[in-house]
């Protein structure tokens, strides 16, 4: 497949009237054209089935480099699957795009797909690690968005738990930040690990509450009892 192919069929399934409040919701400058995300899924689905892993990742940077919305949103999706070997065209892809992260859906789908290749080989925390000192901020909420994973694991084993805490570091490091979304970043990741930790949470909070926004404690105690 072309990359004018995937473009035709991404324009073939336009909704009249969506792209603008597609960029008016997102804040977006470069072009939207106005397709769901339902439609993104399925083209994704079928495209992923169809093609070879070296083609799916010839075509997903295609698209990335397009700088369409909804073409940067796909070409993560294609990305987006636990078991790809072997995946280190795929890791090296997804790393290229992080600085290039300007807006929160395209990133949290690209994040969606890094996620995947660190469960994969933790050893990439590593390289992660390093974005949580970039002065792209975009680059440093990433570091917490794509390893989520280590914020839902129910029953960690010991290197898991290890890594968990790594990870805490870097959001404790983040809480003096005042921009909303690494705070929101910061919520988001005591959130879910509430959900199989309460007690690490509410240890985090009575650390590091205080300097937290109101919003971001609010958001890591959600379902805090």
């Amino acid at each position: 497949m072309t990359l004018d192919d995937a473009l035709e069929a991404l324009r073939a399934e336009i909704e009249p009237g969506r792209a603008e409040q597609m960029i008016a919701y997102h804040k977006q400058s470069r072009e939207v054209l106005g397709v769901g995300n339902e439609v993104l899924n399925t083209l994704s689905r079928d495209w992923r089935a169809a093609l070879d892993l070296n083609a799916r990742v010839d075509l997903a940077a295609e698209l990335w480099a397009s700088d369409i919305f909804e073409a940067r949103i796909l070409a993560a999706k294609l990305l987006t699957q636990a078991r790809i070997k072997p995946d280190a065209p795929a890791w090296d892809l997804l790393q290229s795009w992080v600085p290039d992260f300007d807006s929160w859906a395209i990133a949290d789908h690209a994040a969606s797909a890094i996620s995947k290749r660190l469960v994969a080989d933790p050893a990439r925390l590593d390289t992660v690690e390093d974005w949580t000192t970039s002065e792209h901020m975009w680059t440093r909420r990433a570091a917490l968005v794509s390893t989520l994973p280590w914020a839902k694991f129910a029953n960690p084993k010991p290197e898991q738990l290890a890594a968990r805490e790594r990870i805490l570091g870097w959001a404790a490091g983040y809480v003096p930040d005042r921009d909303w979304f690494i705070q929101k970043a910061i919520g988001w990741w005591l959130r879910d690990l509430s959900k199989h930790d309460a007690e690490r949470s509410k240890d985090f909070l009575a650390e590091h509450g205080d300097g937290m926004k109101a919003f971001a404690r609010k958001e890591a105690a959600k379902y805090l009892r």
